[in-house]
């Protein structure tokens, strides 16, 4: 493969990641933002702190602000003071913030595999290939 080639691939490759990516995004979540999803998401494992959260997202502690308020507000996230540092607030998921997880990944799965029935069976087996790959390079 030749430089030009190589340089090209990669490009393209970026770009149709970052592509699928969006879609599956924006056109899978209904009543809830894609940040909003990623804060819920980093909550899944355990009580964060909103510092945490933020710092995890890379975004301001005063956008992280505004994204929690509107979790909590909507009954997702639960914030409760800190038993160790009164100064701090404990970010967790309610039960609601789980069941929104769940559905808005069935939703994006749901999303992508009706684009999947769209195509052969060759090309299916082409993709579960291309996944082995792409999931090696995203590792290194």
């Amino acid at each position: 493969m030749t430089r030009t080639q190589k340089d090209r691939l990669t490009s393209d490759l970026r770009v149709v990641c970052m592509r699928i990516s969006r879609r599956v995004r924006f056109e899978s979540t209904v009543d809830l933002a894609p940040h909003q999803f990623s804060v819920l998401v980093r909550l899944e494992d355990g009580p964060r702190t909103p510092k945490e959260v933020a710092d995890i997202e890379r975004v301001s502690a005063p956008s992280m602000s505004r994204t929690v308020s509107g979790l909590v507000e909507a009954g997702l996230v639960a914030r409760a003071d800190d038993p160790t540092d009164g100064r701090q607030v404990i970010l967790s998921l309610t039960a609601e913030g789980r069941r929104k997880v769940k559905e808005t990944r069935r939703r994006r799965d749901q999303w992508l595999a009706t684009r999947l029935e769209h195509l052969t069976d060759a090309e299916r087996a082409l993709l579960v290939e291309a996944t082995a790959l792409l999931e090696r390079v995203a590792a290194e």
